[in-house]
């Protein structure tokens, strides 16, 4: 394929030299770091105050469930209105939130209290992402998308590495659940600040209404096959092959006897995103030149070796290596469709359909966990990875965008 090949991607260091990529890339790693803190020890509170991974996933529903009811909402703000005002109000909503979540944690509250500030944060943050994903790629040149994307993904998984460690070392000295929820309001101001003082560019479009911008994003995924298939493997990778992450304190239990109140299980998640950012790296330095296309088939395969090694290992060694493979491969799979997607669509149409986009990633593994979830309670977790081995097997063959666009071009 030539050099203007569009699925071709720049790399990590070209995105860094853009001053205000670089300052937003800061500001978010100190507000992913503390996102991540929150996100280790919520479950594990959860998890230690009702043995139940049901209860785990409601919790989970929460923070992700948003996505389902937000995103397109979202969108219409995201395409219509200064994405600077509309980013820094939603990061202020999770900021309130997550206060109002440490003041529950610290008092013993009722669960349904603890439930209700995390589906606060949860909703900002449903509101914040089509805003915040549509803005990265006009901070930087076209050719950059890959690399900044990749940059994304490494902000949120550097902190998913560094925010269990904290746990783990802090944890002995004594803070308590609601300390950590404290610490993560904290960082959200982090972007406030970052997002008011670079400028951004603002995107308009004639659309006004929220559901126009809903069937018109609808329109766009149907009239062209690739984002379809897109759209299709990611709502069945999410339901069924990303259902662990929400089940986490669960599976590690159940499978492998690590308990989520323990060291080793934060040195465990620690892990899973350490693969998990490897994953992001690949994408913006050895992949960076690559066709994206093939590497999302690369990461769905390696995401099923994973989970097989999840669903018929024992003991820690194999959970440890496990856990490393499926966060690569998850992590490269999710990062390459998302830098695909874009590709197939042009400026103008990104806020609408990565709303929808958003809704089927992040919106449906709480879906897939609820399901689960009380299936895990009554079985183990063993066959759920084993069966979501054998479904990203599939989507890593069935997901052929190359071939499919060829077969486009002979008709």
């Amino acid at each position: 394929m030539s050099a203007s090949n569009p699925h071709r991607g720049g790399s990590i260091r070209d995105a860094l030299r853009v001053p205000r990529f670089r300052l937003m890339f800061f500001a978010a790693f100190g507000s992913g770091l503390g996102t991540w803190i929150q996100n280790v020890v919520l479950p594990i509170y959860i998890y230690d105050r009702t043995k139940s991974a049901t209860a785990v996933a409601i919790f989970a529903f929460a923070q992700l469930g948003p996505y389902l009811f937000f995103s397109v909402p979202a969108a219409a703000f995201v395409d219509r209105y200064s994405r600077k005002t509309w980013i820094a109000t939603t990061q202020l909503v999770m900021l309130v939130f997550s206060c109002f979540l440490a003041w529950g944690a610290g008092v013993e509250a009722p669960l349904w209290l603890i439930f209700f500030a995390q589906l606060g944060v949860g909703i900002g943050n449903a509101m914040d992402r089509p805003a915040w994903t549509a803005m990265l790629p006009t901070l930087v040149a076209a050719n950059n998308v890959a690399g900044a994307s990749a940059l994304n993904g490494v902000v949120i998984n550097a902190s998913r590495i560094v925010g269990p460690l904290i746990v783990a070392i802090a944890t002995p000295l004594g803070p308590e659940a609601w300390h950590f929820f404290l610490g993560n309001a904290v960082t959200y101001c982090f972007v406030i600040w970052a997002v008011l003082v670079v400028e951004l560019p603002v995107m308009q479009v004639s659309i006004v209404r929220p559901w126009l911008n809903f069937v018109s994003a609808i329109t766009i995924i149907r009239s062209r096959r690739p984002i379809t298939r897109l759209f299709q493997t990611i709502v069945v990778f999410s339901a069924i092959c990303l259902t662990y992450i929400g089940l986490l304190p669960a599976v590690t239990s159940r499978i492998f006897a690590i308990e989520g109140s323990t060291a080793i299980y934060k040195w465990l998640y620690a892990v899973w995103a350490t693969g998990a950012g490897l994953g992001g790296l690949a994408i913006g330095s050895f992949l960076g030149k690559s066709d994206m296309r093939r590497a999302l088939q690369i990461g769905l395969g390696v995401t099923a070796v994973g989970l097989s090694v999840l669903g018929f290992g024992s003991g820690v060694p194999m959970a440890f290596s496990g856990f490393f493979v499926v966060g690569f491969g998850y992590f490269l799979a999710t990062t390459a469709m998302t830098a695909v997607l874009q590709t197939y669509l042009e400026v103008e149409e990104r806020g609408r359909v990565l709303a929808i986009w958003f809704m089927s990633f992040g919106g449906v593994v709480p879906v897939g966990t609820l399901i689960f979830a009380p299936l895990v309670d009554v079985y183990g977790a063993r066959w759920l990875m084993i069966l979501g081995s054998i479904v990203a097997m599939f989507l890593a063959y069935w997901c052929d965008l190359i071939a499919l666009e060829s077969n486009e071009e002979v008709r």
